[in-house]
């Protein structure tokens, strides 16, 4: 029987062989775009409007990520060390390291996202880019930070920009599951609130 460090050794011997990424399947983008969820003015008017279906919440200045954040008891949370200056001035106790130890200390996660999908009402979190994923996913709200010019019409336009990153999150409003007969239950296998702080 083969110790776990051979078990591993096998799996990382055979995935080398395949390191090339394949390309994307050839398509034509506007056979996959849900137009009517497209229509009704710019990338960020329509994200706001989707985000807001899937249960998000968009802010655009710090005074109301402020009123946002007091609907929730979030006294302690985690951010990205990019983010600690400019969420200072809020009421939170803020660490710039996630204690994986005591997950259940933070009641705020705030990270930095990639872009967002507009047609889809999704953000978009690559492993590379977020200080630390359980950020981003373990805490009851979560905050992303959102440059205007990073929103993305359409799903198409946001996958052929995604690059080599190998861990990517959609995230398309609080976490939603409905495995349990049928019953829509929010935040379960992530976060309850999802908010997303829109800047230039």
């Amino acid at each position: 029987m083969a110790t776990k460090e051979e078990f591993f050794a096998t799996i990382s011997q055979a995935l080398s062989a395949n390191s090339a990424r394949a390309p994307y399947p050839p398509y034509a983008d506007t056979d996959l775009v849900a137009k009517p969820r497209v229509a009704g003015g710019s990338a960020e008017a329509v994200f706001r409007k989707n985000f807001a279906a899937a249960g998000g919440v968009t802010v655009s200045d710090l005074g109301e990520l402020k009123a946002e954040l007091a609907r929730h008891d979030t006294k302690r949370g985690v951010c990205d060390p990019a983010l600690s200056a400019t969420l200072g001035g809020l009421d939170i106790e803020w660490t710039t390291t996630f204690d994986r130890q005591r997950p259940d200390d933070y009641a705020v996660g705030a990270t930095i996202a990639s872009g967002a999908i507009a047609e889809t009402g999704s953000l978009i979190l690559k492993d590379r880019a977020t200080c630390d994923r359980l950020a981003a996913l373990a805490p009851w709200v979560h905050v992303a930070v959102v440059r205007r010019a990073d929103i993305f019409l359409t799903l198409p336009e946001a996958l052929t920009r995604l690059g080599d990153d190998p861990y990517v999150v959609f995230a398309t409003g609080p976490s939603k599951t409905a495995d349990v007969e049928g019953i829509l239950i929010q935040g379960v296998h992530g976060p309850g609130a999802q908010i997303a702080w829109l800047v230039d």
